[in-house]
């Protein structure tokens, strides 16, 4: 046994082994027990498995274990649980939190060769898949069996769908499917110590006792590994219509998603908010089509959930002649809705044209939506005089991104942008985190949406499942 450290909430962390015999010891181990070509040292690592997509200090693990099945994954923990060696999973390395970054020392569990869709069962209305699967082949598998999975989010081609499990991810519909907890039907998942849980359920009902399930998502690899999924499916609906709408100001754009909910039978699928920094910058220094005038105003991409082709068009006209909107263009084919999507996507581009951007991942109540929105600009304002910044957003689902782009780029910068946003976000009772989760990088500042017995709680459930404290240590919560 190693000893072991403590945080304040007094659930375990790995004290890590010595880089030398003991570290060669368990590489053999797992090299033995998987085969020589599922375990990377050294140069053989690549550079992907460094750092996720955070831009946090790439560092080069211990070792990178490659398992090819649960078998494996519960082996290779049973190893690295009896010599205190901490371990981070790995999916398509897409967080922006800090999470799968290895830690000096720490072994990287990369789930990249388990993937595949297992089964799809149309009567149940499920699909089950492998956790390294990526996202876009769960999508595309039920969309061939004539049904919608109701996760979507940016990073679709490369993002897997255990990480969107471990992560909790939302996305682009979670206005009518919900987040992917929502979505989650069963779940296998390795425990430190190696042991196999699994309830693959298909049911919809299915009330037996704790639902230790729900656990495991969003608990970012803190608990146990992730290795098998199964997830509702969705009926394909019929015709998706969408539009690009301007309103005044905020508190205008939430009067109109109420307004929309109530005219439109089918329902809202999207509902992504563009505030005019962003349609700014979008449609003139990135160059991109403007179906609307830029200006001061909001800019709300649409998508509704169609029995025929007009209840969209005739919802809108009823706003406008209200006055409840500014103006409003409906696409009129796949081309032109690849354009309205195009300029939500556009922040992808940023780093072509400004400096590096310090990201944030926000929820604030509706009700206070407005006054913080305007608390940004002005803060924003103050902070970085001149600098360019936008927000953003699935404002249905209290849910803004915030992007600061000032320089100096550097950790000063990152530690005044984010005593800015976060002040925000405590001052009008939101959430650090909307859909990215805490990984390392926002550890230090979960108590501002989670109270001490909520964290005490955390952490005696951490340490009832990671005794040692070997899964992820350092993510979620933030260690001493």
């Amino acid at each position: 046994m190693y000893p072991q450290l403590r945080t304040r909430r007094g659930f375990p962390v790995a004290k890590q082994a010595s880089q030398g015999r003991n570290a060669i010891h368990l590489i053999q181990q797992l090299q033995e027990a998987l085969g020589t070509d599922s375990i990377r040292t050294g140069a053989e690592i690549p550079i992907r498995n460094w750092s996720d997509a955070s831009g946090t200090e790439p560092v080069c693990p211990l070792a990178l274990i490659l398992p090819r099945t649960t078998r494996h994954v519960s082996m290779a923990l049973a190893l690295a649980n009896a010599h205190g060696r901490a371990v981070v999973p790995q999916g398509g390395m897409t967080g922006l939190a800090g999470g799968a970054t290895p830690g000096t020392g720490e072994l990287a569990l990369s789930l990249e060769r388990m993937t595949g869709v297992e089964e799809i069962d149309p009567v149940s209305g499920t699909i089950t898949a492998l956790a390294g699967t990526p996202l876009q082949v769960v999508q595309e598998a039920a969309e061939a069996a004539g049904f919608l999975l109701g996760i979507d989010l940016g990073a679709r081609g490369t993002c897997t769908i255990g990480g969107n499990v471990a992560t909790n991810a939302g996305g682009n519909q979670v206005l009518r499917y919900g987040m992917t907890r929502a979505n989650l039907r069963g779940l296998e998942a390795v425990l430190a110590d190696g042991r196999i849980v699994r309830s693959m359920n298909k049911m919809m009902k299915n009330n037996t006792g704790y639902d230790w399930t729900q656990l495991f998502v969003g608990s970012e690899g803190t608990l146990g590994i992730v290795t098998r999924v199964t997830l509702a499916l969705h009926p394909r609906p019929p015709v998706i219509a969408s539009a690009l709408v301007k309103v005044a100001d905020t508190q205008a754009a939430l009067a109109l998603l109420r307004d929309l909910g109530r005219r439109l039978p089918g329902g809202l699928l999207v509902f992504e908010a563009m505030w005019d920094e962003f349609y700014g910058i979008a449609t003139g220094k990135m160059g991109l089509a403007a179906p609307l005038a830029a200006d001061k105003s909001l800019f709300v991409l649409i998508e509704a959930a169609e029995a025929g082709d007009t209840a969209l068009q005739e919802a809108l006209g009823a706003c406008l002649e209200a006055g409840a909107i500014l103006d409003a263009v409906i696409a009129q084919s796949e081309a032109e809705r690849r354009r309205f999507w195009a300029l939500r996507e556009s922040v992808y581009e940023h780093a072509r044209h400004f400096p590096p951007t310090v990201g944030f991942d926000i929820s604030i109540p509706l009700d206070r939506m407005a006054a913080a929105v305007q608390a940004l600009r002005a803060r924003i304002a103050e902070a970085f005089p001149g600098a360019a910044w936008v927000v953003f957003g699935h404002l249905a689902d209290s849910n803004l991104h915030v992007n600061v782009m000032a320089e100096p780029a550097g950790p000063a910068t990152r530690k005044a942008a984010e005593a800015v946003v976060y002040g925000v976000v405590s001052d009008f009772g939101g959430s650090v985190s909307a859909e990215h989760g805490i990984g390392r990088m926002k550890a230090p500042y979960l108590h501002l949406s989670r109270s001490a017995p909520e964290l005490d709680l955390m952490g005696e459930i951490k340490g009832l499942l990671d005794p040692k404290g070997i899964l992820s240590p350092g993510r979620i919560f933030d260690t001493l």
